[in-house]
């Protein structure tokens, strides 16, 4: 209870800073003498607003807005970051640049856009939040009024305000994580008439049509119908720690990701956890850079107001991290953790619901963004590895598992409804089938010392896969029997390959990956490590290398090949082609609907001495490869924080082809269809 004492006494202790500010915040918004004064005025009269409207919250006068007043206030907060604004927007660091100049617009384009965090803090009543950050734009406002801008002491000001304050962010940040009495959002879930579609105002984030009308849609399907889909959620958990052997007895909550609109199916998810003693704990999605690169949707999260506004202030951090915050940001975790242990103990993992159905995303290449110098980029992955085994130390790998669903939005087009329901019958698909058919194939795969893959007219994906030698074959396995636990959708049979002998080129002509589109995207692999990395996205291959590092590499020179399966869900593959949608399918479909191969850790990180079973009762044995084996002497260096899987889709595939030691050969997949005897069920959605 400490924590939460703390934490109310800050919002108390800032009540007359809080005034201060505001009065001076109102001052600016009137004054035009500083360089840059329209800047300053701007977003003088911004901060008022998000003040006026944290007040409004904190006496329920907000509650009481029409649902009309309410979507006219949420269109005005995003107003000058939407696409069709974005031109002549501050946070827009082409734009502020070009009013600006270099140093002086990229700086101001960073403050704008971390004063939006406000509108978020306003609406968790986040006090003392909003004091420190209108404090912060009246500090720099103030260096602005000076003859001479000092762009140096302007810069420091930004760093030190992240340094200052690093104890409350990652304090905060851990505890929203592990600790089910920070209810804000579940407090919405539980409690608000979800029939009356103000509560999505409730939030605080950006509402869109689309969010709008999938709310609305939730609300057309029967109680059966939202009873199924959570159902199907909820199982997938309690069966991925049964199947594993995980003790599920032992932990008290769940973190829950969720995109707005879907509350329906979420609040009878928390009823089915709590019947597994598991209490939810949810997070909002990345709003400021001091919570780190924003590479995909996480947390609570709605439709983003502008792609290419988050791609422009993906590495913001860039302005202040250092070895020196790197070092304390990690002592800062460590001891919130420590603090927080019994909590963190109980973690049992997140259960995600990914959505799918947005446009593909082509980011146009900003030159005046801020980005991660080489030693910061560097830094920052030795960071992040080093940040990933302080959590497993406290939310233990071996004790935690996951699930993820995926459903698509209205965003998809006109056949959403029809869509929607072929998702929920791709989700709900027969466990038995698929388990004895994708056994036949595991069988056959069991003998092989390598797999060939080789891609079909254009595609020139031509792939050689070394698979892990079984000792005992009658004992043992190298390929899971994946069906709908963790990883729903049902369909597929995946391995950790054997780095050493795993070569050749990986090429796909079009994947969305992490909300990003990757145009003709080849990846090169030498013994199981990726060597060169290409793809048409810009026109200026420097410009290509440099997307592809930060957004597939996540900053590592190489990464080796995590993981090869084979998705074995045609069905999927069927609702892709009949609606056309094969570039909105999120990668958890994606994956199911052709051989598939991750680049970074394999699918049992930080669980590979967990001895782990197919049905048949073999054990599988192929959980590392060359690199995750070196966790026991350094896990720094065994573990890249990422896992992309890149998948070939059926038609544009030849064939899987097993070489047995012996050299004889046997096809999985010729010419885009299943040939091994009992996997023929699978072609019929191919139409074979």
């Amino acid at each position: 209870m400490e924590y939460l004492n703390q934490y109310k006494q800050r919002n108390e202790q800032a009540f007359e800073r809080y005034e201060l500010i505001k009065e001076r915040i109102i001052q600016i918004k009137d004054e035009r003498h500083a360089t840059a004064s329209d800047f300053f005025a701007f977003n003088a009269a911004f901060i008022e607003r998000i003040l006026e409207l944290y007040e409004e919250i904190e006496t329920g006068k907000y509650f009481d807005k029409s649902i009309e007043e309410l979507e006219k206030d949420n269109h005005e907060l995003y107003e000058d970051i939407l696409p069709e604004n974005y031109e002549r927007s501050y946070a827009n660091p082409t734009y502020a640049v070009s009013k600006f100049g270099a140093q002086m617009g990229s700086l101001l384009s960073f403050l704008q856009a971390q004063l939006r965090c406000m509108i978020s803090y306003a609406f968790e009543r986040k006090k003392a939040y909003l004091t420190i950050y209108a404090e912060l734009f009246v500090e720099i406002y103030n260096l602005f009024e000076e003859q001479e801008v000092d762009l140096k002491e302007v810069r420091m000001s930004i760093y030190w305000f992240f340094h200052d304050y690093i104890e409350w962010f990652v304090t905060d940040a851990v505890v929203s994580n592990i600790d089910a009495r920070q209810d804000f959002f579940t407090e919405i879930i539980m409690t608000k008439d979800l029939k009356d579609l103000s509560y999505l105002y409730y939030y605080g984030s950006y509402i869109s049509e689309n969010e709008r009308q999938m709310a609305a849609y939730m609300n057309t399907l029967s109680q059966d119908e939202i009873q199924q889909m959570a159902d199907t959620f909820t199982e997938g958990y309690r069966i991925g720690f049964e199947v594993t052997g995980k003790d599920l007895s032992k932990k008290k909550t769940t973190m829950i990701y969720y995109p707005i609109g879907f509350e329906r199916m979420v609040k009878k998810a928390v009823d089915n956890l709590e019947k597994l003693n598991l209490k939810p704990t949810v997070f909002r999605e990345r709003i400021s850079s001091h919570e780190g690169i924003r590479i995909s949707k996480n947390g609570c999260y709605s439709s983003s107001p502008n792609p290419q506004y988050d791609y422009d202030h993906q590495f913001d951090m860039g302005l202040y991290f250092d070895k020196s915050f790197a070092k304390r940001r990690l002592e800062v975790m460590k001891t919130a953790y420590e603090n927080h242990k019994e909590l963190a103990e109980k973690m049992a993992g997140p259960a995600v619901i990914e959505v799918f159905g947005e446009e593909p995303f082509t980011p146009k290449e900003t030159p005046q963004r801020i980005t991660f110098s080489k030693e910061q980029l560097d830094e920052h992955v030795t960071y992040q590895s080093a940040a990933s085994q302080l959590v497993n130390q406290y939310i233990i790998g071996s004790e935690r598992s996951y699930t993820i669903i995926a459903f698509p939005i209205p965003k998809i087009g006109k056949d959403f409804d029809k869509i929607f329901k072929e998702t929920i019958k791709i989700n709900t698909l027969d466990y038995e089938t698929y388990l004895t058919i994708q056994q036949k194939m595991i069988d056959v795969l069991n003998q092989a010392k390598e797999v060939q893959i080789t891609g079909k007219d254009a595609n020139e994906t031509s792939l050689t896969v070394a698979i892990y030698p079984l000792e005992d074959c009658e004992k043992q396995t190298a390929f899971e029997n994946c069906v709908a636990d963790v990883n729903i959708p049902v369909g597929e049979v995946f391995t950790s390959p054997v780095l050493k002998g795993t070569n050749g080129i990986l090429h796909v002509s079009e994947v969305f990956l992490n909300g990003l589109r990757y145009e003709n995207l080849k990846v090169n692999f030498e013994d199981g490590m990726t060597t060169s990395l290409d793809c048409d996205n810009f026109e200026d291959e420097q410009v290509n290398q440099k997307f592809l590092k930060e957004n597939l590499l996540f900053g590592h020179e190489a990464l080796p090949m995590g993981e090869f399966a084979i998705g074995t869900n045609t069905i999927a593959y069927q609702m892709g082609k009949k609606f056309g949608i094969f570039d909105r399918l999120p990668i958890l479909i994606a994956e199911k609907t052709g051989p598939h191969f991750a680049i970074g850790d394999t699918c049992y990180s930080y669980a590979e001495d967990i001895r782990v079973y197919n049905a048949d009762g073999k054990e599988i044995v192929a959980k590392e490869n060359e690199v995750s084996a070196r966790r026991k002497q350094d896990p720094c260096a065994a573990y890249f924080n990422c896992h992309t899987d890149i998948t070939i889709p059926f038609d544009e595939l030849e064939s899987i082809t097993v070489i047995r030691r012996d050299g004889t050969k046997e096809d999985i997949i010729r010419d885009g269809l299943f040939v091994v005897p009992g996997t023929e069920l699978l072609n019929e959605p191919l139409g074979g």
